[in-house]
């Protein structure tokens, strides 16, 4: 699709160099899963970009599935993250994102569940972000050991969170980052993207308690206080959305490199559309191919989790 055949080849070239004493950082080209808990299925896949597959790059997106506890009780958890561009080992910043949200869910899996059926929203934002928050914190504490910024050592991160209790349909969506959150309603794409009406937790207000404006800030680099420590790098605000789903609703997340493509490009809506509007779910073959459907000018990896409800 776009406006003339894409640049790369449509399958991978060039494989990533190894390194034969740490074997265990190999990233695959494709990774795809997928389940049925509840009243929902989900597939969800990772896929190298047309332009690392031809550089011999890795994958820089990473994917997580997981289950945590057994029954209705069970909490179902997709996480995918981006590196950073350019940096030296970006694909382990994002596995290593993915890993340590999973832990911190994991252990708090059976209060979500609960707060996810009791509709506890507000219980939930705050705790998501507080796990959030911890988990990068984590992620940009080890940036040192790889001579690197905080910054740099760092990842876009989008969560999705489902109950297998079948008579809970509340969808917690939650992350930091660019990507995309859209929903297939009666043959109709929305964009359901929560908006960032709050600022980052170390961000100034705006304004004074007594109404005074503050000054923009404008970027410019800030001379050192020897009263105060040298502010760090901005961080990305939080964002959180809590829906009901309906049944034949498809919910789809998904990484930049499907979020862009699938706003600039109507042909790939469109032909999604016509793809998972059919009576059920596609298999995981055909989920593969759809999310593989090449536009001129994307070739970044394309990380997605699509969501249907019966």
């Amino acid at each position: 699709m776009g406006s003339g055949p894409p640049t790369y080849d449509p399958e991978p070239t060039a494989l990533p160099v190894a390194d034969p004493e740490d074997l265990a950082g190999l990233v695959a080209d494709t990774v795809l899963d997928g389940a049925h808990h509840g009243s929902c299925v989900l597939r969800a896949v990772s896929v190298r970009g047309d332009s690392a597959r031809y550089r011999g790059e890795p994958r820089r997106d990473a994917l997580l599935t997981a289950r945590f506890g057994a029954g209705e009780e069970a909490l179902v958890l997709v996480a995918m993250a981006t590196g950073v561009r350019a940096t030296p080992g970006a694909h382990r910043a994002a596995a290593e994102a993915c890993a340590w949200i999973a832990r911190a869910v994991g252990r708090s899996h059976s209060r979500l569940a609960e707060d996810l059926r009791a509709g506890r929203r507000g219980d939930l934002k705050s705790g998501l972000h507080r796990l959030t928050d911890r988990s990068l914190g984590r992620l940009r504490a080890g940036a040192a050991d790889q001579g690197l910024r905080p910054e740099e050592w760092s990842a876009s991160l989008r969560c999705l969170l489902l109950p297998a209790d079948p008579g809970c349909r509340t969808r917690v969506f939650f992350g930091v980052g660019a990507g995309g959150l859209f929903r297939l309603r009666d043959g109709v794409w929305q964009t359901v993207e929560p908006q960032l009406t709050e600022m980052a937790p170390d961000a100034p207000p705006a304004e004074t308690p007594e109404g005074d404006r503050l000054t923009m800030d404008l970027g410019l680099p800030v001379p050192p206080s020897p009263y105060e420590p040298a502010p760090g790098p901005p961080r990305a605000p939080f964002r959180f959305r809590a829906s009901v789903a309906r049944p034949g609703d498809t919910l789809l997340m998904c990484t930049d490199g499907l979020a862009a493509p699938l706003r600039d490009e109507p042909g790939l809506s469109a032909h999604l559309t016509d793809r998972w509007s059919a009576a059920g779910p596609p298999g995981l073959t055909a989920f593969l191919a759809d999310i593989q459907m090449r536009v001129k000018g994307y070739a970044d990896d394309r990380t997605a989790a699509a969501v249907w409800e019966a």
